[in-house]
């Protein structure tokens, strides 16, 4: 499978690999799920699979082999968190917290092989923090101790041991927490919103199912170079699902734990954008709400959205989706400096006895539908695909394709309701913190010969190549070369504020709130940041924090086969 709406063949991975690969697999057979949108959304609930856990005590966390009734009569082998206590048992749970109210769990690792748990989002200290230097073996635990200070947000906690992230994942490890504070609670009250009924977190996933609806994950060379892609969207483990809701305001929390496909996320009335609120994002609320009819959502990133209902009709349906975008868009051309260094590296190869690789804006070129502009190749597969749709009239996406258009879900309007809540128009504060651009230090996300890299180096468990100062303010660009794929950035242990967006695709910019380049989701408190092929994101991470002694956590490419092959670094923050 190709990234994204990006060029096939040859142009896909450079002359060099596709000279190198091994034969594909035979492609799976279809799983076929039944009539489309047919199955109800699996909510939140009491207990069982995606039950809340509210943690008001100690708790064991077991990662095991679990069967779940996730397709339509048909029990699925998959990877869960279990819960027991009181007589009932959650797998996957939503967990739920206070602010300042604090974990204690012991994680059992009940797999065949190492895992730990990564508290996406939450500012702890590194031993807490599940870094891979901490992973145990099967049949081993570990044991977290830590209070939470975050602002109330949409987090989640998934695995992170090196080398298995992207296959836990994709397997099943992954649950929300969600934590509270006053600023939630007054928003829960003035909307009257309420967990599992109207206000719904929405784990979004795709995945490749074989014809008896199993899980199957067995990424090529490609796939690792390029991230492993679903052919079908499941959203909280629910193939094709739809949710029935009635005439009023609802909150969906949306999660994108893909492992490595992105989203354009919208509502449709038939053809009609509908337009919808942005409140928050990873880190929280916003100063204020913010009107949206599209936003995009790399791996790992959460947004928060109003969907106001009152103006439909009973009968009328709606449909989440992911609109189509190009993944590659280089509106304004690669930068002068990675021009450079890509005529540098042409030359170099020229002297050598290696085929010369192409860059990667070659390489990963523009879709078929808008010409090959990039100098690949087509993939005659894929437009013979595209003929035979069209010759029978029906309508077959290519899902192979990051930017691909996907309809996700439908939301049936089954009731009226009176309801008359105001939005508020101010939901938190959040404070900016004092910086500029002009100091920053210099992130750089590329790749050599099919090895994604942050600052031209590889994930070592031991070295520590980006050291800071306990209590310092850094500026950072998250600069990605323009010969490269769209990385969704994320750091751990701390939060930061996205300050500017440079050379942004179009597709970017049209999304833009403001005079800095940032889209509603750039606003607020982040712990991840999408950045497009040739873009700069100028974020400012305050490294102040009360654990002791100085600590290790990392920062890497939230595409979960990016990470694996080694885009990850270790970040010392020194005391």
């Amino acid at each position: 499978m190709i990234l994204g709406a990006v060029g096939a063949g040859a142009a896909g991975l450079g002359a060099w690999w596709y000279a190198q690969r091994p034969p594909a697999p035979a492609p799976l057979p279809p799983f076929k799920p039944g009539a489309d949108f047919s199955n109800r959304l699996r909510v939140p609930g009491a207990d069982g699979f995606l039950g809340v856990y509210d943690i008001s005590q100690n708790f064991t966390i077991s990662a095991k082999s679990t069967q779940q009734a996730i397709m339509p009569g048909k029990p699925v082998a998959l990877l869960t968190y279990e819960i027991e206590g009181n007589g009932k048992v959650w797998h996957n749970p939503v967990l739920r917290l206070k602010k300042g109210g604090s974990v204690k769990a012991k994680h059992w690792n009940g797999l065949p092989e190492t895992s730990i748990i990564h508290w996406h989002g939450l500012i702890v200290d590194s031993n807490n923090d599940g870094h891979p230097h901490y992973a145990v073996k099967g049949g081993e635990t570990y044991e977290y101790q830590f209070a939470v200070p975050n602002r109330a947000a949409t987090y989640w906690y998934h695995p992170h041991p090196h080398h298995l992230t992207g296959k836990q994942v994709y397997q099943g490890l992954a649950g929300f927490f969600i934590v509270e504070d006053d600023d939630e609670i007054a928003l829960q009250k003035a909307l009257d919103l309420k967990l599992g009924e109207t206000d719904i977190p929405l784990m979004i996933h795709d995945r490749r199912l074989d014809a008896q609806g199993q899980l199957v994950f067995n990424p090529t060379d490609e796939d690792k170079a390029d991230g492993f892609l679903g052919e079908q969207v499941l959203v909280n483990w629910t193939p094709k699902p739809y949710f029935e809701a009635t005439t009023r305001v609802y909150r969906l929390r949306v999660l994108n734990a893909s492992n490595a496909r992105l989203y354009k996320l919208a509502f449709l009335n038939g053809k009609t954008p509908v337009e919808f609120q942005v409140i928050a994002n990873d880190g929280g609320l916003l100063n204020a709400p913010q009107k949206a009819t599209e936003v995009f959502l790399g791996s790992a990133e959460r947004v928060e959205i109003l969907l106001d209902l009152r103006s439909a009709k009973v009968g009328d349906t709606l449909t989440f989706a992911s609109v189509a975008f190009d993944p590659m868009e280089h509106e304004d051309g690669p930068p002068d400096a990675d021009k450079k260094d890509e005529k540098s590296d042409a030359k170099k190869d020229a002297k050598s006895d290696k085929p010369a690789e192409k860059s990667a804006h070659a390489m990963h070129g523009k879709s078929e539908e808008k010409g090959d502009k990039s100098g690949g190749k087509k993939d005659d597969k894929k437009v013979a695909k595209k003929d035979e749709a069209k010759a029978d009239g029906k309508d077959k996406p290519d899902i192979s394709e990051i930017g691909v258009a996907m309809d996700l879900m439908r939301i049936h309007v089954t009731g009226k309701v009176a309801y008359d809540r105001a939005v508020p128009a101010k939901l938190s504060t959040v404070t900016p913190t004092p910086a500029n651009c002009g100091t920053a230090r210099t992130i750089l996300l590329d790749h050599e010969k099919m090895v994604w890299r942050i600052n031209g180096q590889t994930y070592v468990q031991e070295a520590t190549p980006i050291t800071v100062k306990k209590g310092a303010v850094e500026v950072w660009e998250i600069k990605n070369a323009a010969a490269s794929m769209p990385h969704p950035f994320h750091i751990h242990g701390f939060q930061f504020q996205v300050l500017e967006r440079k050379n942004s695709p179009e597709q970017q910019k049209k999304l833009a709130v403001n005079a800095q380049g940032l889209a509603a989701t750039d606003l607020g408190w982040k712990d991840t940041v999408l950045v497009w092929p040739g873009e700069s994101a100028c974020i400012v991470i305050d490294f102040s924090h009360t654990f002791y002694g100085s600590q290790v956590y990392m920062i890497h490419c939230h595409n979960l086969e990016h990470e694996d092959q080694g885009m990850m670094l270790n970040l010392k923050v020194e005391a």
